[in-house]
């Protein structure tokens, strides 16, 4: 496989190889990233589909300056995920009206979307700077350096701004009882 900015600059020329090579490296970050911004797994994708779709349609304008290409993504993501957020209108309960798909176990389902809900909840009473760095670093699984690049700031400032997140999520998490 080429290297990142061999990808860029030939998806650039409209190299749709290139593009898909991109795609298949990111979107499964994107999309945990957004998942755990939206909560709702249907939101998440037509979110992570609008991503690359500006970014695809936007790439002639991305330029090398130091900044990876993943972050000029998770930038387009962190952006649809607002304007999701400012469109959005509050719904009905996720699992109201939802067929379970053939040959899925519900229990196990409904389990992982407690433990997403409970993430989500714990999150939201974070500071804003330490639930970005943990959707970034966990459920974008973007590096120290990647994480830095797209926050703005150094290396060591988010291992210390990581470490105070996790510790405040894992308080709030171990309380339990307004999560589960």
């Amino acid at each position: 496989m080429l290297d990142e900015e061999t990808l860029v600059r030939r998806a650039q020329s409209r190299d749709e190889q290139a593009w898909g090579q991109l795609y298949e490296m990111y979107i499964d970050k994107i999309y945990s990233y957004i998942r755990l911004r939206v909560g709702d797994p249907q939101d998440a994708e037509d979110i992570a589909s609008q991503v690359f779709l500006k970014a695809l349609q936007s790439i002639g304008f991305f330029k090398w300056k130091g900044i990876p290409f993943s972050a000029w993504l998770f930038r387009i993501a962190h952006n649809q995920v607002i304007d999701h957020m400012r469109r959005a209108k509050p719904r009905a309960s996720l699992a109201e009206g939802v067929p379970t798909p053939s040959g899925e176990n519900p229990e196990l389902m409904a389990e992982q979307s407690l433990d997403w809900e409970a993430v989500r909840r714990a999150l939201t009473e974070l500071t804003p700077a330490q639930r970005q760095v943990i959707e970034l670093r966990f459920a974008g699984g973007l590096s120290t350096a990647e994480t830095a690049k797209v926050m703005g700031k150094k290396e060591g400032a988010i291992k210390a701004l990581q470490h105070s997140a996790l510790i405040a999520l894992r308080k709030r998490l171990s309380t339990g009882a307004n999560y589960g």
